[in-house]
């Protein structure tokens, strides 16, 4: 069977768990070389030697755009250009109204809009015409959860910016779609939410009642929807959102 992915090269912000690690290994058992960014440098190291020798890891923080330009000179310094940015950092926390930070506030807004939007915009000399962006958005974004109102609003501002990039980027035969991942839970409940393996259980199986298939994803769903945006067989997809919820939102 041929693979999707031959001869491509791709960017994948928080490529070293979850979600993101998940994607790295599908674009490789696709034929891709992949790039993984991560903020830890023992996860990285561990994620990198998972991914063999068509992963290089780069240890970088997306909020900070010194870290940003010293991520993008290296893949220059490898002679390698990008035909995939899979902007997948991110993260989120519980927080209702009147018990929202300024130091929460500042923190998720910095990561998953402020990162997102450099990484995209320092990725673009990288980028070869004709490439696929592809942002980590979330149903959160579709729903009124509560105690997350910050998240929410700032995968909404993902959501627009494919929209409006989508048009800045048509010229070049760049396509901008977002990802919306469900209820899939990963090693960032624990980490982000700070939630314990009991309380992740209950969590999954109070909100899988809400969902038609009733059961939570896994990351290797939401990776082969990444590929499915990466790849040519969305040659004729841009600007869209696509849900992978189970039918949670939709039904």
């Amino acid at each position: 069977m041929k693979q999707k992915l031959t001869n491509k090269t791709a960017l994948i912000t928080g490529g070293t768990s979850g979600i993101g690690l998940q994607t790295a290994k599908r674009f490789i058992s696709e034929g891709a070389h992949v790039f993984i960014v991560g903020r830890r440098q023992t996860e990285l190291d561990k994620a990198a030697l998972e991914l063999g020798a068509q992963a290089t890891a780069i240890q970088g923080d997306i909020s900070k755009l010194q870290d940003l330009d010293r991520v993008m000179a290296k893949i220059q310094e490898s002679g390698k250009r990008l035909d995939i940015l899979f902007a997948n950092a991110g993260g989120g926390s519980f927080a209702p109204l009147g018990s929202i930070s300024e130091a929460q506030f500042d923190k998720e807004f910095d990561i998953n809009v402020k990162g997102t939007v450099f990484t995209v915009q320092k990725a673009l000399p990288l980028l070869n015409d004709g490439s696929s962006i592809i942002l980590a958005g979330s149903t959160a974004a579709l729903q009124g959860m509560p105690a997350f109102s910050t998240y929410a609003a700032t995968k909404a501002a993902i959501r627009s910016f494919a929209r409006g990039w989508s048009t800045d980027l048509k010229d070049r035969k760049i396509r901008v779609n977002t990802i919306m991942p469900g209820l899939v839970p990963t090693e960032a409940y624990k980490t982000e939410l700070g939630l314990s393996t009991e309380q992740i259980e209950q969590f999954t199986a109070q909100m899988s009642q809400q969902i038609p298939l009733g059961r939570a994803g896994t990351t290797d769903e939401i990776a082969k929807a990444v590929t499915f945006l990466a790849s040519d067989d969305s040659s004729y997809v841009t600007g869209i959102e696509l849900i992978v919820d189970g039918g949670m939102t939709q039904i």
